[in-house]
């Protein structure tokens, strides 16, 4: 249905329905018989009317149509029925393109949302699990769990990043973790299948679909696992993509972070520094940040979260701020609606 759906009748059927509706349509109006194509969509409104038997969106026996005679088109009539709009239809093509763009900027920023939230309330606990000392089938096991637990592998493949880009765990420790929460985003599509308990065939068909998934990402890691352990070529695959000229600190950002960062920023950012000092050992829980010090009681950058120089002897409180596991933004210099 998204241009068109086509019909043919048998032979006898459509000469005997075209003979029918010309010589009718003469009778009534012989000009109009003779100035008006039979084939023009812009006024046919009925399949009968079309040598090919085609069924146009608007027709008025658009009802009366069989599954059984669905046929295909002629790519003249595809064209005309997807490219051949006027005004008030191309306002409307306008206006729901618009409208996906609209949601479609709102779903990113959800998921945004999510992966931040999740380092938020996770940050602690993370930190202390994913550490460098980590085997690779108990990495394996806490990608996966971790993944079951917050239903995003997309949090938990960046919180691996943000570790293995701070140095707090390895690139091997963060190859076995990425494989565990591939295994671990499996649950989420057979919780949705579930949904479809109320129709057992759709349950049956829903369930098939998530268990071939399963399948897929279970059989992958069986394959690749035991291959990195052996010979570590994904190591050496990454280590061989880097390029020379990158140095530390430098930092790539994706095109869609860029556009959906500005406005979670305002309303969350979480604070990676937790996740990595847990991680290395550098404190020994989240009660070191706390309680959050902004000096002169200004919420902002500059007074909240500038780290301390403590080669010349600054003190926290005194010559610079505090901040927990939410942080402020380093570019705008504001801090988040939830700051605190």
């Amino acid at each position: 249905q998204i241009c068109r759906r086509i019909y043919y009748p048998p032979y006898n059927r459509i000469t005997k329905q075209l003979s029918f509706t010309m010589s009718t349509t003469e009778a009534q109006d012989p000009i109009k018989s003779e100035t008006t194509p039979a084939n023009d969509a812009s006024v046919v409104k009925s399949r009968k009317d079309r040598p090919t038997g085609s069924t146009h969106f608007g027709d008025a026996d658009w009802d009366e149509e069989r599954p059984d005679e669905i046929g295909d088109a002629t790519w003249g009539e595809v064209a005309k029925a997807c490219c051949v709009h006027d005004a008030k239809e191309w306002g409307k093509i306008f206006v729901g393109a618009c409208g996906a763009l609209f949601f479609l900027y709102f779903f990113l920023f959800a998921l945004e949302l999510l992966g931040n939230s999740a380092k938020v309330l996770g940050g602690c606990r993370a930190g202390g699990l994913l550490s460098d000392e980590t085997n690779p089938v108990a990495g394996l096991v806490i990608g996966e769990l971790a993944t079951a637990l917050i239903q995003s592998s997309s949090t938990t493949t960046s919180i691996i990043v943000s570790l293995v880009g701070a140095e707090a765990i390895s690139v091997n420790t963060g190859i076995y973790l990425v494989m565990g929460a591939n295994i671990g985003t499996s649950v989420t599509n057979t919780i949705v299948s579930m949904g479809q308990m109320a129709d057992g065939a759709q349950l049956e068909r829903a369930f098939a679909g998530a268990t071939v998934h399963d399948i897929f990402n279970l059989l992958s890691v069986a394959i690749l696992f035991p291959l990195e352990i052996i010979s570590h070529y994904l190591y050496h695959l990454t280590k061989a993509m880097l390029p020379d000229n990158v140095k530390d600190g430098e930092a790539w950002s994706g095109p869609i972070k860029k556009i959906v960062s500005p406005l979670s920023d305002k309303i969350l950012k979480s604070n990676k520094d937790v996740i990595k000092d847990i991680a290395t050992g550098k404190v020994e829980s989240c009660d070191t940040y706390y309680p959050v010090l902004c000096l002169d009681g200004i919420e902002d950058y500059k007074h909240c979260a500038s780290k301390c120089d403590t080669d010349v002897g600054e003190e926290v409180g005194v010559d610079c701020g505090r901040v927990g596991l939410i942080t402020c933004d380093k570019d705008s210099g504001e801090c988040p609606g939830f700051f605190q």
